[in-house]
């Protein structure tokens, strides 16, 4: 199987110096492996130990990796922002730096998206998922989470916090700008992708919790900002989702006419159209 589409993994990193060699040299072996064309953008998050330095290192050995050196403030959601920004690939990953996420879930995402799909979210909570060291209390209040989504965005998809998704480019692209600086971009990539209608598709996925370090995910610090998302995009859903829809198509069909190589002659009818109607109108008025 030929693989076209670029795939851009992008990776936040935060004082992730015990794990981020270990994260990148397992994404890199199933890329090679499956012969994916890739780019890896590594997005130090003001890091306080080594994790910059070991970056720049894993750089120097591979062309396909782009680090990115965020300026203060720092916030998850802020990297994730800064390494979309980068991200030059067709089809683009987020995935975590501490080894959390499997590798081979990666491959998963990238051939669902080559059966045509715009979207794919991973699910660590449907069967044939897999989910281990995962803290009691935080997944109590995952589910919690999850559920109050599931009810409000009438959806089936049961692990929208979960960052580790699918997107092409073009759905990246529609959804922007991103507003959220933290743990919450998580769902705010989700219900903006979900809300839109897209072609999701969701896979069981393995996870794993971290062994080294410590999470920066801290839940007392993020109620009122998955609040703040959360209601934002329930209410461009119910109240301006047509405007939504419209800027969509606009994007989507930009997208195939980008593939089809024919950008050069819709721009030249587009111009040749307007100066149709500059002629149209300047004879109404004479």
């Amino acid at each position: 199987m030929k693989n076209s589409m670029k795939l851009s993994i992008v990776i936040p990193a935060y004082n992730e110096e015990g794990n981020i060699t270990s994260t990148v040299e397992g994404i890199r072996a199933v890329l090679v492996r499956e012969s994916i064309p890739y780019e890896l953008v590594l997005v130090d998050d003001n890091s306080a130990d080594a994790t910059g330095a070991v970056l720049e290192t894993l750089a120097a050995a591979d062309p396909g990796i782009v680090v990115v050196r965020r300026e203060p403030p720092r916030g998850f959601g802020r990297a994730v922002r800064s390494g979309l920004d980068r991200a030059t690939g067709e089809v683009i990953i987020i995935c975590m730096a501490d080894l959390s996420d499997d590798p081979e879930d990666i491959i998963k995402y990238y051939r669902k998206i080559e059966e045509g799909f715009d979207c794919v979210f991973g699910s660590r909570f449907i069967r044939g998922a897999r989910c281990v060291n995962y803290p009691r209390f935080k997944l109590f209040c995952n589910r919690i989470v999850n559920k109050v989504m599931q009810l409000m965005f009438w959806t089936r998809y049961n692990d929208l916090t979960n960052s580790f998704k699918a997107y092409r480019s073009y759905v990246i692209r529609d959804i922007w700008p991103l507003k959220a600086c933290h743990f919450n971009i998580t769902i705010e990539l989700s219900l903006n992708t979900l809300i839109r209608n897209y072609a999701i598709a969701e896979v069981p996925i393995s996870w794993q919790g971290r062994t080294w370090g410590s999470s920066n995910l801290h839940i007392s610090e993020m109620g009122r900002r998955y609040l703040s998302t959360l209601l934002r995009a329930w209410f461009e859903k119910n109240l301006i989702l047509d405007d939504l829809m419209a800027e969509s198509m606009v994007c989507r069909t930009r997208s195939v006419v980008r593939a089809a190589g024919i950008e050069g002659r819709v721009a030249d009818l587009e111009r040749r159209l307007a100066a149709l109607e500059e002629v149209k109108g300047a004879a109404k008025e004479a």
